[in-house]
């Protein structure tokens, strides 16, 4: 099976790199996306947007004649939520990382500190402690040494949604800083965070006990939860 994955904000294509082997030895064939504007730390962000960032993903699906298995990592999450809401006869499961689907009119993060048309990796003291579980110094020194500034407007846009057979299409949650339990009782309790989330009519949910990053920090487990859940689907 085809699987696209889209990473979370300031990471490229590359940031998959410890993930995709089981995946790769099961026989899928692994499509990790670098998207526009996360090129390179020089690499222009005017103009690009969250629907240019849908766009790229819906292109990637449209490569393929078979359906396909998205995987979206942090802010990747509501990009690929974009992409299923735009094909949602040809994504047979969407695998949100530490992440879920991003509702209409929602936006990924606006309180992002931006410098010009980018957002760069902010110092670490502005995330939360849970963010940072498993993340060594080594791990933050490689991950800010290859951290390319995101484009602002993919933090600040609106989702904007049409089609709602997204609900149809299967979702594996991925449950890294806060447990699976904290959401589906907040789905219960109409939490408006996970309002989008309690529409889609088939979700499972997977705990991988870490921080935000579980490409860095649980790779192989990472891995090894994508796949199973692709399997399941195939």
């Amino acid at each position: 099976m085809d699987i696209i994955l889209v990473p979370g904000f300031w990471l490229d294509a590359s940031s998959w790199a410890e993930v995709t082997p089981p995946l790769v030895a099961a026989g899928h064939a692994v499509h990790p996306l670098t998207l526009p504007g996360l090129e390179s730390a020089d690499a222009p962000r005017a103009g690009i947007g969250l629907r240019t960032h849908i766009d790229a993903v819906v292109a990637a699906i449209d490569a393929f004649g078979a359906p396909v298995v998205l995987v979206g990592h942090s802010g990747g999450g509501a990009i690929i939520h974009g992409a299923v809401d735009a094909r949602p006869d040809r994504v047979a499961r969407a695998i949100y990382v530490d992440s879920g689907p991003l509702g209409d009119g929602g936006v990924i993060n606006d309180e992002l500190p931006a410098d010009g048309d980018a957002v760069p990796l902010p110092p670490w003291e502005l995330f939360e402690d849970e963010d940072l579980t498993d993340l060594t110094d080594e791990l933050r020194a490689m991950f800010r040494a290859r951290a390319v500034p995101e484009p602002r407007a993919v933090a600040q846009d609106r989702q904007q949604l049409s089609d709602e057979r997204r609900y149809g299409v299967p979702a594996t949650i991925i449950a890294c800083e806060f447990p699976s339990s904290l959401l589906t009782r907040m789905i219960a309790e109409g939490h408006p965070y996970v309002a989008e989330l309690g529409r889609v009519r088939d979700v499972e949910y997977v705990d991988l006990p870490t921080g935000h990053w579980p490409q860095f920090t649980r790779p192989a487990e990472l891995g090894a939860a994508i796949l199973a859940a692709v399997d399941r689907t195939a």
